[in-house]
Parts: structure tokens; C-alpha cells; sequence
């Protein structure tokens, strides 16, 4: 096998590991790391742990021992190189004597950004980067659109019709999908370290915002975009007031690095036309209200001409039940 595709292979074990890290590593980007002998048998393999616990690279190594003498490390994201709740990773990779480290992408914080593939280069180990950079940028989409913007990476979920309305003309939506469609919808909130909604949706269906059939160490941040009725099951939640990019300012301060948003159509209508939607998930359902007096998916003006229609491309398309999963996002992502 070449060494090109034995890099790619190992690279796919650390992404294992990083997938498997997801849920409790937030708000530190889920790292993934395998070690690897002189002869090339895999030694040691890690995932972050939740902020405070070791990074990736320290338990990878911890498995390997003084095995590791020689061999490569292999981890989705650059080695950090400065002292955090914890030492600097690049500090553990020279001093277990690797030979050689490959990471998928570059660390986009300040704090790294280059400088733990410099230090590493500088201890005298061999560095190589962009292994698998497409997956890898893809599970990390969250934490990356984070350290690069500030902002938290932005799902818009939105349950419709066939005919592209959230609701009935009486405000009437459940149950527009199935229950598996339902039941992955929590996935996304699992995911995801914040679910917001409008004043509106509260006040009128007064969701409980919570993660359902799913184990998760923790509870998204429950957000109300407005003044909420006092009251609701969604308190106690983060009621924040004006414009929606101050708002993901002020989320990505707090370190919210996925932040889903359920509702209701004014709400999706602000985001969408403001462009502060990375990725679209729509749950379609075989279902059709007819006419044009039910809820439409935004609220408020839209493209005047097809010349200037929002364009996107389809990321995947999935069956749940008797319903359609469609991921969509930007041409060009923000």
C-alpha cells in the first residue's frame, strides 16, 4: 500500500474516534488521534474528552506507552501548542519521541493556527497536513465556522408540507412528519450546543426544546429570539432582543458552536435573508395542505425574480419513514 493511502486509512481511524467525541467534547473541537508503530500497527487511539479532561493526542499516547518511540501520530485537527486547561499537546507528541504527526486540518484559533505544526517542525518531528481535509473540515464544520467567524455554525430545521408550508392556516403542525423524522430531529438537537425559536413559537406552542430519546451529557442552551410569555416550559432559557447577528455574536461569545434554529417562519425568513444560514435541514412529508393560506416557510418578502433566487446545493438527501431528510447549504458557505 502506498503511503499516501495508508495515511488516508489511519486518518479514517481518527475520525472514528472524533465522531464518537462529538456530543461530549463541546464547546473543544472533537479531535480524534491514532498512534502508530515504526511497523505500522496501530498502538494507542484517543478522543477529547469534555472540556478539562485530556486532549486526544495525551490518551492516544497513554495507550501506546514508550511504544510510541518512532512512530506517527495521526489527528484530525492541529496539535495545539499553548498551555490551555491543559498542556500543550505539541509538548506530549515531542516528549513520547513520534517521528512523525499528520492532521487533517490546520487550527484556525488564534491560539494555534500554524504554530502547533511550527512547534512540532521545530522539536524536530516530521509534520504533514490536508490528510482527508474534506471529511474532516465536514465533521468539524461547527467548531471551524466558530474560531474562523465567531459565530456559531447555523442549522435552520424546518418540518413542511410537500407545498412548502410549516403550518395549517390555523397554525396547526403537528404532526406534519412521521415519527422517525421526528426522532432524528433530535439527533440534530444533540448535536447541537443551543436551540433557538421565536417569541412566537413560544408563546404559542411552548415547545419544551429539550433532547428526547437520545443520551447526552448535557442539554442545549434553550434560546427565545424576542420577549417570551412568562411561564413557559422553555424557561429557564436565554431571552436575547435585536438584530439576529448581534445574537450569534453574542451566542459565539459563549461558546456555542452549533446553534439550531427551529422556528418559527419569521424567524427563518430574518436568517435566511440576512445569509447567516450555513446549512438548511428540511423534513419533508407527504403530506399536501393546497391553496396558499397556510404557513409558508419564511415569512416576509422574497426574491423579486428567479434572476436573484437563493441558490444552494444538496448535501444529502435521506428517507426517514415515509419522510424525506434534504440537507442544503450555500453555495459558497460563509
Amino acid at each position: 500500500m502506498s503511503s499516501t493511502l495508508r495515511d488516508e486509512e489511519l486518518m479514517a481511524e481518527a475520525l472514528k474516534d472524533s465522531r464518537a467525541a462529538r456530543r461530549r467534547a463541546s464547546p473543544n473541537p472533537w479531535v480524534g488521534c491514532v498512534v502508530v508503530g515504526p511497523s505500522g500497527e496501530i498502538l494507542g487511539r484517543g478522543a477529547t474528552e469534555p472540556p478539562g479532561g485530556a486532549h486526544a493526542e495525551v490518551l492516544a499516547l497513554a495507550m501506546a506507552g514508550a511504544r510510541a518511540k518512532g512512530g506517527t501520530a495521526y489527528v484530525t485537527l492541529e496539535p495545539c501548542a499553548h498551555r490551555g486547561r491543559t498542556p500543550p499537546c505539541t509538548e506530549a507528541l515531542a516528549g513520547a519521541g513520534v517521528r512523525r504527526v499528520v492532521c487533517g486540518v490546520l487550527d484556525p484559533d488564534p491560539n494555534v493556527s500554524g504554530a502547533g505544526l511550527a512547534a512540532l517542525a521545530g522539536a524536530g518531528i516530521e509534520t504533514a497536513s490536508g490528510v482527508l481535509a474534506g471529511a474532516v473540515e465536514e465533521l468539524l464544520r461547527p467548531y471551524l465556522t466558530h474560531r474562523r467567524s465567531g459565530r456559531p455554525f447555523v442549522v435552520l430545521k424546518l418540518a413542511a408540507t410537500m407545498d412548502g408550508r410549516l403550518a395549517a392556516r390555523d397554525g396547526s403542525s403537528r404532526w406534519i412528519t412521521g415519527e422517525t423524522a421526528r426522532r432524528d430531529a433530535h439527533e440534530l438537537r444533540a448535536d447541537s450546543d443551543a436551540v433557538l425559536v421565536g417569541a412566537g413559537t413560544v408563546r404559542r406552542d411552548d415547545p419544551e426544546l429539550t433532547v428526547r430519546f437520545v443520551d447526552v451529557a448535557r442539554q442545549p442552551l434553550r434560546v427565545v429570539l424576542g420577549e417570551a410569555t412568562a411561564g413557559a416550559r422553555v424557561q429557564p432559557a436565554l431571552e436575547l432582543t435585536g438584530d439576529p447577528r448581534g445574537v450569534l455574536d453574542e451566542l459565539g461569545r459563549r461558546g456555542v458552536l452549533q446553534l439550531l434554529v427551529e422556528g418559527g417562519s419569521r424567524v427563518a425568513g430574518e436568517l435566511h435573508r440576512l445569509g447567516l444560514v450555513n446549512r438548511y435541514v428540511f423534513y419533508l412529508a407527504p403530506c399536501l395542505l393546497g391553496g396558499s393560506d397556510g404557513v409558508p416557510l419564511f415569512a416576509g418578502e422574497g426574491s423579486p425574480t428567479m434572476a436573484e433566487a437563493w441558490r444552494g446545493r444538496i448535501v444529502s438527501v435521506e428517507r426517514l419513514g415515509e419522510d424525506l431528510r434534504v440537507d442544503l447549504e450555500a453555495l459558497q458557505a460563509r
